[in-house]
């Protein structure tokens, strides 16, 4: 029951104390484990572009993107959040025929938690990548790192996605760029929208910490190491007039604060450097310890 306590202080989450939460009743816990209430706490969707909304809790998110022809979601958070998800699709026109897509950053409980449920109430397709399919389709048992000790519904990928691979919902192309690190089949999605009639470039970069992992000699992942590396490059190099991330508050925002839910922004190159020198020096304190 302490394991994903432990995950979500490793992820350098700023949670929101009890006092703050909104009016809106806390989703439940899961009987297998708990997690601080942030993550379960709903908040009122707002948008975050002309077509682009988020609709998570105020600790995981998980972002709507409408077209005329349909709609993506981008994330879920965990596995509780089903219902709640699809009210707010509702609530914003969205009926569950109109979700043709599901997208994701990785495969674990927090935010692939309820996609199994969404794609079963909708008919919507997830796109993923091979690396991230196997895990998703088990659940994530036998993750590399945390075992079997946070699964989810599992879910089928229905499209296979190459690294920069493009799907394409009436004229918004998402971009998949693969940012192995976190998990061996991390991703993060660029796609363009608008607001105030201006072109905005968003970006949905995956997560980039390393939550008490074992980076030397990792029998399971023996690149990990260069994997990060790889990433912290492709997450700097990302069109990026908006970063998103899957918790929310590591790239500025504050969804709590729907009438101003952006207060210190964070840009790509930013969230990169920044991942990259925690990630350093955890790797010279392991290292060092492994002399």
């Amino acid at each position: 029951m302490s394991l994903l306590r432990t995950f979500a202080a490793a992820c350098c989450l700023s949670l929101l104390s009890a006092s703050t939460l909104a009016a809106e009743p806390v989703l439940p816990q899961l009987k297998a484990y708990e997690t601080e209430d942030s993550w379960r706490q709903p908040t009122t969707p707002f948008r975050i572009a002309d077509n682009s909304w988020y609709i998570g809790t105020q600790g995981l998110s998980a972002v709507l993107v409408k077209t005329p022809q349909g709609a993506v979601l981008i994330d879920g958070g965990m596995p509780q959040a089903a219902k709640m998800l699809l009210a707010r699709m509702h609530e914003l026109g969205v009926e569950p025929g109109d979700l043709k897509w599901i997208l994701y950053s990785h495969a674990h409980v927090d935010h692939a938690g309820p996609l199994a449920d969404v794609k079963r109430a909708t008919g919507a397709r997830v796109a993923g990548n091979a690396e991230s399919a196997v895990l998703l389709a088990r659940g994530g048992s036998d993750d590399i790192h945390f075992g079997s000790d946070m699964v989810f519904p599992p879910v089928q990928v229905d499209r296979l996605l190459m690294d920069g691979e493009v799907v394409e919902l009436g004229s918004v192309r998402f971009t998949a760029h693969f940012t192995p690190g976190h998990t061996p089949g991390s991703l993060s999605w660029t796609w363009d929208d608008r607001r105030d009639g201006k072109r905005l470039r968003i970006a949905y970069a995956d997560s980039l910490s390393a939550p008490g992992y074992q980076l030397i000699g990792n029998p399971r992942y023996p690149h990990i190491v260069d994997d990060y590396r790889h990433s912290f490059a492709v997450v700097r190099a990302l069109p990026c007039d908006v970063l998103l991330t899957p918790h929310p508050d590591s790239s500025g925002w504050t969804p709590a604060a729907t009438a101003a839910p952006h207060p210190k922004p964070v840009s790509c190159r930013a969230y990169a450097d920044s991942a990259e020198r925690k990630f350093d020096a955890e790797l010279k304190k392991q290292r060092e310890a492994a002399r």
